[in-house]
């Protein structure tokens, strides 16, 4: 029998929704029960949340996010690639009006600096191998795309 990871996350709110949907908070909490890590959450603005908080489609874009950048660092760390520096800025988008509403596309944008003599279609390869590895990525049915840059350090 294979081993199976399980990831166990708990959400809670408390309130009321007597008032309807106008009024309710959507303020709560997400935590990892074996961490002391816990997040104070609402919805997107768009539906009346808190813009100050996280929300759960921002979480989503940081997890795909996430998880290429440690797939990438193994894969280059694997190809003997020295990568000094990763920062992403990462976009989700969410066409309003589409039913059901989802995530319809999560675009990853990395600069990636590397230090040695490597090229950018090695680059290009390495990226792609790492995307094909991210678990995130092959769980999501929304489109994951990868738009690296890379720059040299000198």
């Amino acid at each position: 029998m294979s081993d199976v990871h399980r990831y166990t996350m708990t959400c809670s709110w408390e309130g009321t929704t007597a008032g309807g949907y106008d009024a309710y908070d959507r303020a709560h909490r997400v935590a990892a029960p074996s961490t002391d890590a816990a997040l104070p959450m609402s919805s997107d603005p768009a539906f009346r949340g808190d813009p100050s908080l996280l929300n759960p489609e921002q979480l989503l874009v940081a997890a795909a996010a996430s998880c290429q950048l440690l797939s990438f660092l193994a894969v280059v760390a694997r190809a003997r690639v020295d990568v000094v520096a990763y920062a992403d800025e990462s976009v989700g988008e969410m066409p309003d009006g589409e039913h059901p509403m989802q995530l319809t596309r999560i675009t990853l944008r990395p600069r990636v600096t590397v230090r040695g003599d490597v090229t950018d279609d090695r680059l290009a390869h390495l990226t792609e191998v790492a995307h094909r590895h991210c678990f995130i990525a092959n769980s999501l049915k929304t489109e994951v795309v990868v738009e690296p840059t890379f720059v040299r350090m000198s």
